[in-house]
């Protein structure tokens, strides 16, 4: 589940598969773990909406800014490769990562981060600050990486145009946990590539957003629109700078034919 993408904007991109200075800095790695009890395993896209949100509250924590506490993680993460990695959790392995610094996250949307709504079938992401990705608290290390499978009930309904969605290649199977890492790496282009007002107006949301495979016929359009797109290296079996999600905020569409 551990993802490291590229995007075509910016020459030095932290998304950029190509050798560049990002390769010489101290490599960092943004932790997420999502809560899967047997009884009540969340659905898929639920997780992967919770995960793009979790990303989203850590990038825009006060502890992550200016002289925050996180902030020094953060940039040194930024500054490198920018690379998520999805663990999952149950029971009192959750427990003990919640006793870690970072922020839970609850979906399913529910209010509150409880039990109850945990029971419901809601999904819960704990995001952390970056750690040096070989170094992991031990309480994340010896958690499960691979092999994270999660479904959806019914299908999702059609997202909400007037909110931001993050669309899936529908060439491309990807376990929950490496869904969730891309998830969360096209909600930080949207981020990267929004204004301040945009941002502040986003986050009092409550983060607000869709996750969604798009149509097949609907991919190409959606990849020549100019808007961010996350372009995987981290793949093996596709070809690389392949495209697996694009970012399709409301703020951001007037790029169209760019």
């Amino acid at each position: 589940m551990s993802s490291e993408d590229t995007r075509e904007i910016l020459p030095d991109s932290p998304f950029r598969h190509e050798t560049s200075s990002r390769d010489a800095a101290p490599q960092f790695v943004l932790p997420l773990v999502v809560r899967i009890e047997k009884a009540a395993p969340p659905s898929r896209t639920d997780a992967l909406e919770t995960a793009a949100r979790a990303v989203l509250e850590i990038l825009a924590d006060e502890r992550s800014t200016g002289e925050g506490e996180w902030a020094r993680a953060m940039r040194d993460w930024q500054d490198a490769r920018i690379r998520k990695v999805v663990r999952r959790a149950r029971g009192a392995e959750w427990r003990k990562a919640c006793t870690l610094p970072g922020i839970t996250v609850t979906g399913g949307g529910a209010d509150a981060e409880t039990d109850e709504a945990r029971a419901g079938g809601a999904a819960q992401v704990r995001v952390f600050p970056p750690v040096p990705l070989d170094s992991w608290p031990k309480e994340l290390a010896k958690l499960q990486v691979s092999g994270t499978e999660l479904d959806d009930p019914e299908p999702p309904a059609a997202p909400d145009p007037a909110r931001p969605v993050l669309w899936l290649s529908p060439e491309l199977e990807m376990s929950a946990g490496k869904a969730m890492a891309q998830a969360g790496h096209g909600a930080q282009l949207a981020w990267l590539d929004l204004s301040e007002a945009d941002r502040k107006a986003w986050r009092e949301t409550g983060f607000a957003l869709s996750v969604r495979t798009a149509a097949p016929a609907d991919w190409r359009a959606l990849t020549a629109r100019g808007l961010p797109v996350v372009r995987d290296a981290g793949f093996t079996e596709i070809a690389p700078g392949s495209c697996t999600v694009v970012a399709d905020h409301p703020s951001l569409r007037g790029r169209a034919g760019r």
